[in-house]
């Protein structure tokens, strides 16, 4: 069998090409691992210089218990440290506080509501002496009580009650002790007030209550 043999074309080797997906898909993941290392660091410090105040709140922040047992009111910080102590005078009336004019000082778990300045407050004991001023002191700490207004935390003109139950059922402080207490105060802050067995006995069934009510 004879004839001419067919030429083949040649056709020289094409280099590789570059695997451009996969260099990408590379660069994709190293810049979401960056990312994922600093967006801890990047959301710290959007929390530090947008939530600088709130963060010095909360490292001053604090708790306030009263005891009707032993008439003084103490400061604790949130790590349990004892900040402050003071005396105080609580309602002249044993029990926890039913209605307005019992005199009785309530027990429970409040709040800070405000703090206002009362040194141009007055009061009327209902002893003939008409309007005393300065009865209430510098300060007057409100608080939110559930059910009652009017409940706050202030400074006296009859420093010589501290020790005593001599209120209408406010929580009264010596003027000194209510302005060292003032820089611990902060609208929210937590108060406890807690009952002493006297209040826990005036409470029982047939129990009469509280007599009206002479002081703030």
């Amino acid at each position: 069998m004879t004839g001419n043999p067919q030429e083949i074309p040649f056709t020289p080797p094409q280099p590789p090409r570059p695997q451009r997906t996969g260099t990408r898909l590379k660069a994709i993941v190293i810049v979401v691992a960056l990312l994922a290392v600093l967006a801890p660091y990047v959301a710290l410090y959007l929390v530090h210089r947008n939530y600088t105040h709130t963060l010095a709140k909360v490292e001053r922040a604090a708790v306030i218990v009263i005891s009707k047992e032993d008439m003084k009111l103490r400061v604790f910080g949130y790590d349990g440290t004892l900040r402050h102590e003071y005396g105080i005078a609580v309602g002249k009336a044993p029990g926890n506080k039913g209605e307005r004019g019992d005199m009785r000082t309530p027990e429970g778990v409040f709040c800070v509501e405000s703090i206002e300045d009362a040194s141009g407050w007055e009061h009327d004991f209902g002893d003939g002496n008409g309007k005393i001023a300065g009865a209430y002191g510098p300060w007057f700490i409100r608080l939110a009580t559930p059910g009652h207004k009017g409940i706050g935390i202030h400074g006296t003109h009859k420093p010589e009650s501290i020790g005593t139950r001599d209120t209408e059922g406010c929580v009264r402080l010596k003027n000194a002790d209510l302005e060292r207490l003032k820089p611990d105060v902060y609208p929210g802050e937590m108060v406890i007030i807690t009952p002493s067995l006297a209040d826990a006995a005036a409470m029982l069934p047939g129990k009469e209550k509280g007599a009206q009510a002479t002081n703030p």
